[in-house]
């Protein structure tokens, strides 16, 4: 008898926190993309032409190089905290967008997903109340789901958070919330950012209840016309924890993010850290170092912007073209990846999506994307990895798929 025939009930036991942990929807999706001759318009992925294959090849050799032939730094156990060199860095361009920050409050971490972990652990019991924007990233909902929060949804426009709304919302609750996690720039999904005036009236609420801030900010180097306003850590850094990332900028590979804390709560991340998996890989932190050391990103950034900016003007015209006399209704975002659609009344994106892939297109259903009450009708579209052609055909497909629902 072949031994998985057995019905036998499964020795392991679940915890709790393991049964409030759900599968990504997006990475469900990118299953289907798989299949030939399906479009992509699902995965946030960065275009990996603009992996700099040449500047990371040579700075793995110059890492390899160093040290001695008995005791090579670069493949030896490293600090907690990070590389000094790289968390210096992050500090000085942090100083660059307005920032005063130390080193010392800089924590390297496995990619930004990382930093949103250790934030759950150490500020989320269960039960207590944690504040998002409507809608919000699809991870951060799925990283904070394990320490079993309260979560809540902030009311929010196209301009992100209401601050009216959030100070009514602050007043009738009984409990103040552990924090408010917000995207400023470019946010996934919607792609909206917070104008200047907004983040400074969102955070004037925010200061008179106590109410800290996670801004997450993966996205903000990929402004096409003009850089977003200054962070929200510019503005209260007490009150802010600043999460970072070099995926969208180098690899997303390398899997190498950064946390910024107040002086008083690093050393609980840090702890969070060790736990977790004692230092981020040292050898990824060098080759990193390496190739941001002598302005490296001044040169490359901008190529991605270029890039896809042109990637977004190819989106945004197919479907004003493609979508013209349908209730449809789409964002206009000045950077990042994303563009959030709105079908027409009475259509649900998650029933569309297998007549959008029977079409030879793939996008992702916006209702993961909301932490309550989500909108049937809304989905998001990446931009930054198809050719014009592409975008035109996937929009083509898309819009086929909705004339023939609404017939």
């Amino acid at each position: 008898m072949n031994p998985t025939d057995l019905k036998t009930p499964t020795p392991w036991r679940l915890a709790a926190r393991a049964e409030a942990m759900n599968p990504s929807a997006i990475r469900e999706i990118l299953k289907i993309t798989e299949r030939p001759g399906i479009l992509n318009f699902a995965g946030g992925l960065p275009a990996p032409e603009t992996f700099p294959v040449e500047a990371m090849r040579a700075a793995c050799a110059a890492v390899l190089a160093e040290g001695s032939t008995v005791a090579r730094p670069s493949l030896q156990y490293a600090a907690s905290e990070g590389l000094p060199e790289l968390r210096q860095w992050v500090a000085a361009e942090m100083a660059r967008q307005g920032a005063r920050v130390s080193p010392e409050q800089v924590l390297i971490t496995t990619g930004s997903q990382q930093g949103l972990d250790l934030v759950a652990k150490v500020l989320i019991d269960e039960g207590a109340p944690v504040l998002v924007e409507t809608p919000t990233y699809l991870g951060a909902l799925q990283a904070f789901a394990p320490m079993q929060p309260r979560v809540e949804s902030a009311a929010s426009d196209d301009e992100g958070v209401v601050p009216e709304a959030l100070r009514a919302q602050l007043a009738a609750s009984p409990e103040r919330p552990r924090f408010m996690y917000l995207l400023p720039n470019f946010q996934n999904p919607t792609g909206r950012t917070m104008p200047d005036a907004r983040r400074e009236a969102v955070l004037a609420v925010c200061r008179e209840a106590g109410l800290p801030v996670i801004e997450d900010n993966p996205y903000g180097e990929l402004w096409f016309d003009a850089p977003p306003p200054a962070p929200l850590l510019a503005r209260w850094p007490e009150g802010v924890i600043y999460l970072g990332s070099f995926s969208k900028i180098l690899a997303p590979g390398l899997r190498l993010g950064y946390v910024i804390a107040p002086p008083a709560l690093y050393p609980k991340l840090l702890q969070a850290k060790q736990a977790a998996d004692l230092h981020t890989p040292g050898f990824n932190q060098r080759v990193v170092a390496e190739v941001l050391k002598d302005g490296f990103l001044d040169r490359h950034v901008p190529t991605i912007r270029a890039r896809y900016k042109a990637q977004r003007d190819a989106m945004l015209d197919a479907l004003a073209r493609h979508m013209a006399g349908l209730e449809v209704t789409w964002t206009q975002p000045v950077g990042g990846m994303f563009v959030w659609v709105r079908l027409p009344p009475g259509m649900d994106a998650q029933a569309l999506l297998p007549r959008a892939v029977d079409a030879g297109m793939a996008f992702v259903p916006g209702g993961p994307f909301y932490a309550h009450a989500p909108d049937p009708r809304a989905l998001r579209l990446s931009f930054v990895t198809s050719t014009a052609a592409q975008t035109e055909q996937g929009m083509a497909a898309l819009a086929r798929v909705v004339r023939a629902a609404v017939s």
